[in-house]
C-alpha cells in the first residue's frame, strides 16, 4: 500500500519496488522477476484499501453492474498499461534510461509532459493519504465514540478528533528523511489486508446464508458513474507497469501475465463487492469492517489495518515532498513543508464525509486522466503514424470518453458527498 519513491500512482507502488530485485553487477538477468514474481508483484502493485469501498459501492450501482464495471476497468486499465510498454519499447533507442511514468512523460512531451505527470501523481498520493486517514478515524471512531455526535463544525466531529491526535505523530514519522525503516510495513500491511478480506468474506457468507437481505442488480446512470470512479481508484496502478516490465525476466510474456493478473484481481473485487453487498443489502456501510460484529477477530482486523495505514502514510507521501522540495526548495530537505503538506491532508480528511464517496471522487478525477487518458495520449504521440486507423481511433475514443468520464464523475461525486444537485 506504500509508494515507490519514483512517485508510483499506485496505492501499493513500494509493496512492488520492494519485491522487485535490485540492478547491477554480474548476473543481473538471473535476478529479474520469473512470471510467478511478476504476477505477485502486479497483484500487490495494484490491491490496497480502496478494496473495502466495493461492497458499499455495489450497494449504490446494483450487484451485476459493480461487476460488470470491475471487469470493464480492468481490461481499460491493462491495455493502458500495454500502451505505456508499447510506447517505452518504441522510445528505447532515442531515450533508454525511461524508468518511470513521469520520464516517459518527459520523453513523449518534454517538461509539459513531466510536470502534468508529476502534478497527476501527487493529487493522487496526497488523495490516497486522505483515503487512509478517514479510513483510521472513521475506523476508530466506530469502534470507540467520542466527542459530541451533535457536534456542527466538521473540524470537531468524533473522526476529526482522531485524526487530530494522530497529526502529531505523523508529523514526526513524515520528517524522517529516509523511510528505508517503514518500507517492510507495506508488504506486512498487504498480508494484513489479504487477512482482512478474508475474514470479512467468510463474515459475508455466514450473513448472507442467514439473512439474505433484498438487493438489486443495476442502478441509474448517476450511481454508474459514482462506480465507475471507485473501480478506476481499486485498479489504479499504471505508475508502476514500466518498473515491472522493466524488471522481468521474460518481456515477451510480460503482457499475458499482467492479463491474468489483472482477470485475477477483478474476479477477487467482484467476488468481495458483491458478497458484502449481498450480506448486508442497504444496511452496507462505506467502510465493510464496520459492518462486522463486535467480536476480537473483527476488532483484530480493524485495528491492524489502522495500524497498518498509519505507518504506511509516511511512505505514500514520500513522492508528495520529492516534486514539491524540488519545485519549491530547490530540491533540499524541508521539514516545514512537509508538516504543511501533512496539516493540509488532515485538513481535507476531517471535511471529506464519507469514504467511499471519497475513493469515487479521487477516481473520477485524478485517475481517469493519468490511467486513460495520458497513456492514449502518449500512445497517439509516440505511435500515432504507424499504428493504422483502428488503434487510432481507439485512442482518440479513450482519450475523449476520458475526459468525458472525468468531467461528469467528478461532478456526480461532488453532489454525492455534498449534497449538490445531480445534474
Amino acid at each position: 500500500m506504500g509508494f515507490d519513491k519514483e512517485a508510483s500512482s499506485s496505492s501499493s507502488g513500494l509493496d512492488a519496488a520492494a519485491l522487485l530485485p535490485k540492478h547491477g553487477g554480474a548476473g543481473v538477468g538471473a535476478r529479474l522477476s520469473s512470471q510467478p514474481k511478476t504476477f505477485a508483484n502486479v497483484f500487490i502493485a495494484v490491491v490496497g484499501s480502496g478494496v473495502l469501498g466495493l461492497p458499499y459501492t455495489f450497494s449504490r450501482t446494483g450487484w451485476a453492474a459493480g461487476s460488470i464495471l470491475l471487469l470493464a476497468v480492468a481490461g481499460l486499465t491493462f491495455h493502458c498499461m500495454m500502451l505505456l510498454v508499447a510506447c517505452r519499447r518504441r522510445l528505447a533507442d532515442e531515450h533508454p534510461k525511461i524508468a518511470s511514468f513521469g520520464d516517459l512523460g518527459a520523453a513523449v512531451y518534454g517538461a509539459a509532459g513531466r510536470h502534468t505527470v508529476d502534478a497527476m501523481l501527487v493529487l493522487s498520493q496526497a488523495s490516497f493519504c486522505v483515503g487512509y486517514l478517514i479510513f483510521i478515524a472513521n475506523t476508530l471512531a466506530h469502534l470507540h465514540p467520542i466527542g459530541d455526535p451533535s457536534a456542527s463544525s466538521p473540524l470537531l466531529t468524533a473522526k476529526a478528533l482522531f485524526i487530530w491526535v494522530m497529526l502529531p505523530f505523523q508529523l514526526g514519522l513524515n520528517s524522517i528523511k529516509t523511510l528505508t525503516l517503514l518500507a517492510p510495513l507495506s508488504i506486512f500491511a498487504d498480508v494484513v489486508d489479504l487477512g482482512a478480506m478474508g475474514v470479512v468474506l467468510g463474515q459475508d457468507v455466514s450473513t448472507w446464508l442467514s439473512e439474505k437481505p433484498p438487493v438489486f442488480a443495476f442502478g441509474g446512470p448517476a450511481e454508474l458513474l459514482y462506480g465507475l470512479g471507485v473501480a478506476v481508484y481499486a485498479f489504479e496502478g499504471i505508475g508502476m507497469v514500466l518498473p515491472l516490465e522493466a524488471e522481468a525476466a521474460d518481456k515477451r510474456k510480460f503482457g499475458g501475465t499482467l492479463g491474468l493478473s489483472m482477470v485475477f484481481i477483478a474476479v477477487m473485487y467482484g467476488l468481495f463487492g458483491a458478497m458484502g453487498y449481498l450480506a448486508f443489502g442497504a444496511s452496507t456501510r462505506d467502510i465493510i469492517t464496520t459492518n462486522l460484529g463486535a467480536g476480537w477477530l473483527s476488532v483484530a482486523v480493524q485495528l491492524g489495518l489502522c495500524i497498518n495505514l498509519f505507518f504506511t502514510m509516511p511512505v505514500m507521501m514520500n513522492p508528495v515532498y520529492e516534486v514539491a522540495e524540488r519545485l519549491l526548495y530547490g530540491k533540499r530537505y524541508a521539514w516545514w513543508l512537509r508538516w504543511i503538506l501533512v496539516v493540509f491532508v488532515g485538513l481535507m480528511a476531517m471535511l471529506v464525509p464519507n469514504f467511499a464517496d471519497f475513493l469515487s471522487l479521487v477516481g473520477s478525477s485524478v485517475c481517469v486522466l493519468l490511467g486513460f487518458v495520458l497513456p492514449a495520449a502518449f500512445h497517439m504521440k509516440v505511435l500515432g503514424a504507424d499504428i493504422g486507423w483502428p488503434a487510432l481511433v481507439a485512442d482518440v475514443a479513450v482519450v475523449v470518453v476520458g475526459l468525458a468520464l472525468s468531467a461528469s464523475g467528478t461532478w456526480t461525486s461532488l453532489a454525492q458527498m455534498f449534497g449538490a444537485p445531480n445534474a
